[in-house]
C-alpha cells in the first residue's frame, strides 16, 4: 500500500489512536538511506504535532561505525523515541546473515545499553530453506514470526540479553512464536552446553516487551498474560503492511480480552508511556 501521513492519520483516526510510532525496521539499508528515513520522520512529527513520533533506522549493523554514528545523530540531535532493528543483518556484500546476538554487535549493543535506549525489533523476512508450502502462506505468515523469536532467543542464549539489560526491546507480533518454544530453549539449550540455568533463560525472555500487531486474539493473550502479565504488552498495528479493517479486527479482540479499567488502559497506552515517558 502507498503510504503517506494522511493515510495513517486517516486509519488511527478510524480506531481511535492518537498518536502512531514510525518505524521502517525491515531490510539492509545504506547510511545514506538511514539518514534520510529519519529525517523524514522528523519532518512528519514537525509537520504533524503529536500524532506521530519514530524509532530510528540503523544501516546495516555490520557498518559498526556507520550505525554508532546514525544511534548518536537520531538520539541526540532528532530526539528519536528509540532504535528499530532487524532480527539479522546480511554481510555488507549481502552475504550469510548474523542474528543480534553475534559478537560481531555487541559495540552497537553496548551503546544502546549505555543510553537505556527503547528497541523495537522485528522479524526479517528470510526466505526458508524449504519453499513456501502455498500462496497464502507467504514470508510474513511462516517465516517473520520465527524470525523474531530466533532474534529474541539468540539474546537470551548468547547471554547478550542479560549483559545488556537496559536496553529495553519490544518484540513485534507478540514475539511469533517466542511465548511459546522458550521453555524449549530453556530446557534443550541447557542441554547442549549453555552456561545459563533454565530458570535464567526463561527469567530473560520474560524481560522482553511484546506487542499486540497482527497478534491480538484470545489464545495468544492468554499465553501472554500468564508469562509475562499485561504490563509488558504494548498495543501495535503493523500498518500500512495491513489493511484498518485487519487492524480493526485485531483491536477488538484485545479490547474484549483486558478487563476495563487500568488493564485495558494500560495495554492501550499507559505501557507504552512508561516505555517513552516524554510522549506523556
Amino acid at each position: 500500500m502507498p503510504w503517506s501521513p494522511e493515510v495513517s492519520l486517516k486509519s488511527m483516526d478510524a480506531i481511535g489512536t492518537e498518536k502512531a510510532i514510525l518505524s521502517l525496521p525491515m531490510g539492509s539499508y545504506s547510511r545514506v538511506d538511514a539518514r534520510q528515513y529519519n529525517e523524514l520522520a522528523v519532518k512528519y512529527r514537525q509537520e504533524y504535532p503529536g500524532r506521530f513520533g519514530f524509532f530510528a533506522t540503523l544501516p546495516n549493523l555490520h557498518d559498526t561505525e556507520g550505525a554508532l554514528s546514525e544511534i548518536a545523530y537520531s538520539l541526540d540531535e532528532l530526539k528519536a523515541d528509540g532504535i528499530a532493528l532487524t532480527s539479522s543483518y546480511p554481510d555488507l556484500n549481502g552475504g550469510e546473515a548474523s542474528y543480534l546476538g553475534d559478537d560481531l554487535y555487541d559495540p552497537i549493543l553496548e551503546e544502546l545499553n549505555k543510553r537505556h535506549a527503547v528497541v523495537f525489533l522485528h522479524g526479517a523476512q528470510t526466505p526458508s530453506s524449504t519453499p513456501i508450502p502455498h500462496a497464502f502462506l507467504g514470508l510474513p505468515i511462516t517465516e517473520v514470526p520465527n524470525e523474531t523469536y530466533k532474534a529474541a532467543a539468540h539474546l537470551v542464549v548468547t547471554g547478550k540479553k542479560r549483559r545488556y539489560p537496559d536496553i529495553k526491546i519490544i518484540l513485534a507480533h507478540l514475539g511469533g512464536t517466542t511465548v511459546f518454544l522458550a521453555p524449549r530453549v530453556a530446557i534443550l539449550s541447557r542441554h547442549m552446553g549453555s552456561p545459563l540455568t533454565p530458570e535464567e533463560i526463561l527469567e530473560d525472555f520474560k524481560s522482553f516487551y511484546f506487542d499486540t500487531a497482527l497478534a491480538g486474539y484470545e489464545t495468544n493473550l492468554v499465553a501472554m498474560r500468564n508469562f509475562v502479565g499485561s504490563d509488558r504488552i504494548l498495543f501495535g498495528t503493523d500498518f500500512p503492511a495491513v489493511s484498518t479493517q485487519m487492524i480493526e479486527w485485531f483491536t477488538k479482540n484485545v479490547e474484549d480480552f483486558y478487563e476495563a479499567g487500568t488493564e485495558i488502559e494500560n495495554v492501550m497506552r499507559g505501557n507504552a508511556l512508561k516505555l517513552l515517558p516524554e510522549h506523556t
